[in-house]
């Protein structure tokens, strides 16, 4: 399929367009918007939009414009002309998000906790939704088999919830057309969503992640070659077997950035929300450098400059535990807090309250994308009174057998939600957790516990599944945290 489309700009005789370039399209307002495709080498092209006229020539069978800052509104007709001419109708300019991530934010709406009212209520002419269709590629590709949709009951069904919903309410609070385009895969680790070259400058990744697939895939050649003698042995001795084939490893490095991100590079965008991290949690401290990594290679490919990139922490899941422990998700989920410090425009929607223990899709997707959009307003927007984010760790003080806790985005207030505060552990010298009693005193939590008189380190939601309930009084939910750096469990093995 790459061949197919990556192939066709070398047998266009007429002038042709990316399909992000289709009736509907929502082109970004504010910003200086590319429009490109394919034409015959040396054929002039004129894009004409609002009385804006601008030309290119083609060069190797391709030509760009970029149309300057427009403001929201339309719907407009974009013309472009070479030897053919092209109109795309029902053009609106306003917002554009790409959501991209696994499967939480692949989730369709029809699947999602009481989505018939959601469905029924979708019609709004503003909103557009474009879905990228899922290739795994080995090189860049340039173009996808997909077109934009107005957003309604048809058509929103099978689209991400997740987006849905972030959309939804953006579009109400600005008042401007926005388009969303969800480019996602269920089960993708990080690393098939980031280039090759970002991963072969980084020694670490090459080993790690591009030298480790390759020893994965020679395993496998080797195994599945034993298997095919094997069977073949049998084959002449008239038996058969139950033995299953090997597993060729699912996930290449690189496949989904070049199937499904390169396709979109340069199209002008506001910013991008993520929901992903269930793949990585195993390898939770190398994200703490891969995410924010892929955060800056979309960024440096879009040729936008650091536009906005907010990401949804993970869901609680799994097993409740009685006692504190070590957890993988919760070293993922500070990998994920991390990547807001480390980055400009970067933000986070804190979902500690719509986990689900048996299963790792949680049905309520609505309050995600809620707090995504409240992410956007103070981010992208500069609602600079608006509280978009819930309480979050800032600094610790031991004194008198208690530690003494201080936040940031206290917003309206702390409050416990349901009864007294729980979720916190306190460890002394030894760094062995136990539950503490944890009280709210203004804007601080002060943590103790009768059997660590000197204590030195507290964790918050430190689990897979964390049961928690500190909140602000703007109805946003703290994120989980420790004040120690106690090696993590998911440092590489040496």
């Amino acid at each position: 399929m790459w061949l197919l489309l990556a192939g066709t700009a070398g047998l266009r005789a007429d002038v042709n367009l990316p399909a992000l370039f289709s009736d509907g399209v929502v082109l970004q307002q504010g910003k200086p918007v590319p429009v490109w495709g394919w034409a015959d080498e040396g054929e002039k092209v004129t894009v004409e939009f609002r009385g804006h006229k601008v030309s290119a020539t083609a060069k190797d069978g391709k030509w760009m414009v970029k149309l300057p800052r427009l403001k929201a509104g339309g719907p407009d007709i974009l013309k472009v002309a070479g030897q053919n001419t092209i109109e795309l109708k029902d053009v609106l300019v306003g917002e554009v998000w790409v959501a991209s991530g696994q499967s939480n934010m692949e989730w369709p709406l029809r699947l999602t906790f009481e989505p018939a009212k959601a469905i029924a209520s979708s019609a709004n002419p503003s909103i557009r939704l474009f879905t990228v269709p899922k290739l795994k590629a080995d090189k860049p590709v340039e173009d996808v088999k997909a077109s934009w949709k107005e957003c309604g009951p048809h058509t929103v069904t099978n689209f991400s919830a997740v987006a849905y919903f972030f959309g939804r309410d953006l579009q109400k609070a600005l008042g401007v057309p926005v388009g969303l385009i969800h480019t996602s895969w269920g089960g993708s680790p990080a690393e098939v969503w980031i280039s090759q070259d970002v991963l072969e400058a980084d020694p670490d990744y090459k080993q790690a992640i591009l030298d480790g697939y390759a020893e994965s895939l020679k395993k496998y050649e080797t195994a599945l070659a034993q298997f095919e003698a094997e069977q073949a042995e049998l084959k002449k001795q008239g038996k058969t077997s139950d033995k299953k084939p090997p597993q060729k490893p699912f996930w290449k490095p690189t496949e989904l950035y070049n199937g499904m991100i390169a396709p979109l590079l340069p199209f002008a965008i506001q910013g991008a929300i993520w929901y992903q991290g269930e793949s990585n949690a195993g390898r939770a401290q190398q994200y703490r450098t891969l995410f924010p990594d892929m955060i800056r290679n979309w960024r440096r490919d879009w040729h936008q400059g650091d536009f906005t990139f907010l990401e949804a922490q993970l869901a609680p899941f799994t097993k409740i535990l009685d006692q504190p422990a070590e957890s993988n998700w919760a070293e993922l989920r500070e990998a994920q807090l991390l990547a807001t410090k480390a980055l400009p425009k970067v933000g986070m929607a804190v979902i500690t309250d719509v986990g689900e223990e048996n299963d790792i899709h949680p049905r309520k997707k609505e309050p995600v994308g809620a707090r995504l959009a409240l992410a956007a307003r103070r981010i992208a927007y500069g609602e600079k009174r608006l509280v978009h984010s819930g309480p979050t760790y800032k600094k610790m003080k031991a004194a008198g057998g208690k530690i003494i806790l201080s936040f940031d985005n206290v917003g309206g207030g702390l409050e416990a939600r349901g009864g007294a505060l729980k979720g916190f552990a306190i460890a002394g010298e030894d760094k062995k957790f136990v539950w503490a009693k944890a009280e709210i005193d203004g804007d601080k939590v002060v943590v103790s516990c009768p059997e660590v008189p000197k204590p030195v380190a507290v964790r918050y939601g430190w689990a897979n599944y964390p049961v928690v309930n500190l909140w602000n009084k703007d109805g946003l939910p703290a994120t989980p945290f420790r004040t120690d750096d106690f090696p993590m469990t998911t440092a590489p093995k040496k």
